[in-house]
């Protein structure tokens, strides 16, 4: 092994899809990715959200997508590959959190749940896999979430999504693991992120805690009670991207402080 070799030489140049990459985690994959010389392509709803953090990633380009909608994951990923050429890293990151008693969790809730968390992973890998395939080399990173890893209270719909792409994740893995392709997730623990935010506002709103009461419930999970940073998930998706990391494949990496071992 050449011990000089430079970590982000496999980065360098190749096309890399973040969807949900305008803010949060997937804005700090985007920003990390672009530094180690990525050509980037943000993915998500909000065309405005998509247009600013494209501005400040010189070069790279957006396209409007809901991961939720079959056609839409299609038509994002074919002007996108019209745009740079074959997506040769996918971060699949796109998702959303709703929380309810289980005995209050409805339908729509179930069914929303699992098309942003689990079948639109599933509609983005579709559109990348068989042109990874044929140059045999493709990095696939699954943002999941410790709730894939473990069961959490009142999020039974979103633990059931995340499980599932857990599972998605190591079958994918296996099937092209001798096509020079890797399949990862990354789970991280509570991050600092909107999402986050609407969890301490729903404790606050729900319970009456104050803020700092509500935080420090959070943080308790982690067992350095603290809230992990964004860019913090971004550096080990960036590794599972790099020389070196070829032989992760089908693993499921917490960020998470030690909350899961």
């Amino acid at each position: 092994m050449n011990e000089t070799a430079d970590p982000a030489s496999l980065i360098r140049g190749k096309h890399v899809v973040v969807t949900g990459g305008a803010r949060g985690i997937g804005a700090a994959i985007a920003h990390k990715l672009h530094a180690l010389g990525a050509i980037t392509t943000l993915m998500g709803r909000d065309e405005a959200a998509l247009i600013e953090a494209c501005n400040a990633l010189s070069g790279s380009a957006w396209q409007v997508a809901d991961v939720t909608d079959s056609a839409s994951v299609g038509a994002a990923f074919a002007a996108a590959t019209q745009h740079f050429g074959p997506v040769e890293i996918l971060i699949n990151n796109a998702g959303a959190a709703e929380s309810a008693p289980f005995s209050q969790t409805s339908e729509a809730l179930w069914d929303r749940m699992l098309a942003v968390n689990l079948s639109g992973m599933f509609y983005c890998q579709q559109q990348v896999i068989e042109p990874m395939r044929s140059v045999h080399w493709g990095r696939i990173v699954n943002v999941v979430s410790t709730a894939g890893l473990l069961g959490y209270a009142y999020v039974a719909a979103y633990c059931a999504a995340k499980h599932g792409a857990i599972g998605l994740t190591r079958a994918l893995a296996l099937e092209v693991a001798r096509e020079g392709i890797t399949v990862n997730a990354v789970c991280p623990g509570f991050t600092a992120t909107d999402l986050l935010e609407d969890s301490i506002q729903n404790i606050m709103d729900t319970t009456g805690r104050s803020r700092e009461e509500a935080e420090k419930s959070l943080k308790a999970v982690n067992p350095q009670r603290r809230f992990i940073q964004p860019d913090e998930v971004a550096t080990t998706v960036a590794w599972l991207c790099s020389e070196g990391s070829q032989s992760i494949n089908g693993q499921s990496i917490a960020v998470a402080g030690g909350e899961v071992m």
